[in-house]
């Protein structure tokens, strides 16, 4: 039975800027970037997470072979990917598109007999082509083994994706 449990907020993470061995893992452990230790994205994952995965950064969370799908998302975006390196390598230029100012509204629900949690939160930025407003609402549903995330299945709301990068156009 999923429950919902109280959250917490944290304020900062420990972090060094080291490289990570054996790999291309980019460390984002001391940067204010959409997945740095100190951005507002990887503190509410990171919260909704707590005491289940152990990581200094976003990617840091996931294990090597860490499945993704994108249930809901927009046109163009991949439904599957497999690996971290592969999610480290899909979100690096997020940051040329959208900017995430703060996230909020999170809401925990955890299986432990499953090693199952659902995490609802919100995002709240701009786009950097446009500067228009990014509210977003998602809700994750992780696996966790071993203190590291093997699976991830996002649900995202497209039309708020749509409406920060102006699509479509409208005739003025």
């Amino acid at each position: 039975v999923l429950a919902p449990l109280p959250s917490s907020r944290e304020s900062g993470l420990p972090a060094d800027s080291g490289p990570h061995l054996g790999g291309q893992v980019t460390k984002y452990t001391s940067d204010r970037s959409n997945f740095g230790a100190d951005g507002p994205f990887f503190r509410i994952i990171r919260e909704g997470l707590e005491g289940l995965v152990d990581g200094e950064d976003y990617f840091d969370l996931l294990t090597d072979n860490v499945v993704f799908e994108y249930v809901i998302s927009v046109p163009g975006y991949p439904r599957r990917v497999e690996g971290r390196q592969n999610i480290i390598d899909l979100y690096s230029g997020y940051g040329d598109f959208m900017t995430v100012h703060s996230a909020d509204n999170l809401r925990v629900y955890r299986d432990p007999e499953a090693s199952v949690v659902v995490l609802e939160y919100e995002v709240h930025g701009e786009s950097v082509q446009t500067g228009r407003p990014y509210n977003n609402r998602f809700v994750s549903i992780i696996t966790v083994k071993d203190h590291k995330v093997t699976y991830w299945r996002d649900y995202l709301d497209p039309i708020a994706v749509f409406d920060a990068a102006g699509w479509p156009d409208t005739p003025a």
